[in-house]
């Protein structure tokens, strides 16, 4: 790394420090004043470790499990759900008074090889998600306020995804369009009908053809009186370049149909060199900025309620494994759990939010 570079991050470093502690305010207690949610997929292995169970506690009142309540984790063979890891977590959320999301009931991806490689008929498979959402949502009735009931339904032009659930061969609803998005929603109701349920979806947080058909899907279930109440928007912002102006009017619309919007998986990539590090230091500054709008764009609007990162911690993300070492860095914490420039930007932009009148989220 070029001497130069070196210098600027150290700075840029120790700015975020001095304000650090100019304004000690947590990301935390500036949403709990604000009546919004700020909140982080979660881990339940990494409980046992002390910085990053210390970090969760302190800035975030809300948090979802990661991986342990999808359907390869949580039901790993026909007779069998393991709720332990995701109980872990929910009496970590309990403990620590945060709310708790579900991610997710129904996705055509991390499915067990016992029910992949099944060769289960529709009307097998229909009886095996009505028992799994059934059990599942029970399980934690009252313990956690929402659930992403469907992921990732749509493929990049609109159309429904070719899945287990949708075709192959499906729930006995292939070739109805979202019929069988609407059953899921349906048994995750009846199973807590005190729960908000989401459509959770990547790549249509901006206006284009796939956040044109989620809004026309969401839309057609309010008027026909399906139950759901909200639409996650991932937001996994890989080229530095957002259309802020676009994420505010989808937000916009999709508030305006009387839905919730919460951004579920929020975390901006940076390029990085071999050892992870950011390949350029304005970049810090940048990805800061992009937090900042993000915030701006879903808190301004008060049916936007919740921001969540897809963790916490660059130690953890998932990003720069999956573009194979080329990016990183996109979270609001380092490696070593030290605060980042989008940590205070994403904090100034909450600040710049008006109080609420009421008593904070509980």
């Amino acid at each position: 790394m070029r001497p130069t570079f070196r210098r600027s991050i150290a700075v840029l470093m120790v700015v975020a420090a001095v304000a650090a502690c100019s304004a000690a305010q947590t990301l935390r207690e500036e949403a709990d004043r604000r009546e919004v949610l700020v909140g982080t997929a979660a881990r339940a292995y990494l409980l046992t470790e002390g910085r990053y169970v210390t970090t969760l506690a302190r800035d975030y009142n809300l948090l979802e499990p990661e991986n342990e309540l999808k359907w390869e984790a949580i039901h790993p063979a026909p007779q069998v759900f393991d709720f332990l890891p995701g109980d872990q977590l929910v009496e970590f959320g309990r403990l620590h008074r945060m709310k708790v999301r579900g991610h997710c009931l129904v996705w055509g991806r991390y499915v067990p090889r016992w029910l992949s490689d099944g060769h289960y008929s529709a009307d097998q498979l229909r009886q095996l998600l009505h028992e799994h959402i059934s059990q599942v949502v029970s399980h934690y009735k009252g313990k956690l306020f929402a659930w992403d009931v469907i992921n990732e339904a749509m493929d990049e032009n609109g159309r429904l995804r070719s899945s287990l659930w949708y075709d192959q061969p499906g729930i006995g609803e292939a070739g109805r369009g979202t019929a069988y998005i609407e059953q899921a929603f349906r048994w995750a109701h009846e199973a807590d009908p005190e729960a908000l349920l989401f459509y959770n979806e990547a790549e249509g947080e901006a206006l284009n053809v796939k956040s044109d058909a989620l809004y026309a899907m969401v839309r057609d279930f309010k008027r026909r009186g399906v139950p759901i109440h909200g639409v996650g928007l991932q937001m996994h912002i890989l080229d530095l370049k957002p259309d802020i102006a676009g994420i505010t009017a989808n937000i916009r619309r999709l508030t305006g149909l009387g839905l919730q919007v919460h951004i579920t998986e929020l975390d901006v990539a940076l390029p990085v060199d071999g050892e992870g590090r950011p390949r350029n230091a304005a970049d810090w500054q940048r990805q800061a900025e992009i937090y900042r709008s993000v915030a701006l764009a879903c808190f301004s609007q008060p049916g936007c309620t919740a921001i969540q990162t897809w963790g916490f911690t660059d130690k953890y993300s998932w990003i720069r494994n999956w573009t194979k070492g080329n990016k990183g860095s996109p979270l609001l914490f380092d490696r070593e759990y030290v605060p980042k420039p989008a940590y205070f930007a994403f904090r100034d932009a909450l600040r710049s939010l008006p109080l609420r009148m009421r008593a904070p989220l509980q």
